[in-house]
């Protein structure tokens, strides 16, 4: 993961809790509603973001990678 791709994800997971909070969801369908509003809100920033870079901000690389983090997903698969 990259660096934006970080702060994008935080978007929308704080945006996400903005939007639970602000409207007291309550239940999982006023939650469902509330995550995919943060959601939406991070998805339009990231493609924002893009059309005035002129290419993807999304990454096949693992921000971890080479760290404990691998070799214990490494164990996990095995």
């Amino acid at each position: 993961m990259t660096d934006l791709e970080l702060v994008l994800t935080m978007l929308g997971e704080k945006s996400t809790a903005a939007i639970t909070q602000a409207t007291d969801a309550q239940g999982l369908r006023e939650n469902e509603h509330a995550a995919k509003s943060g959601g939406r809100v991070a998805g339009d920033a990231r493609r924002g973001l893009e059309h005035r870079l002129g290419r993807s901000v999304v990454s096949g690389h693992n921000f971890l990678k080479g760290s404990s983090a691998d070799a214990n997903q490494k164990k996990l698969s095995d």
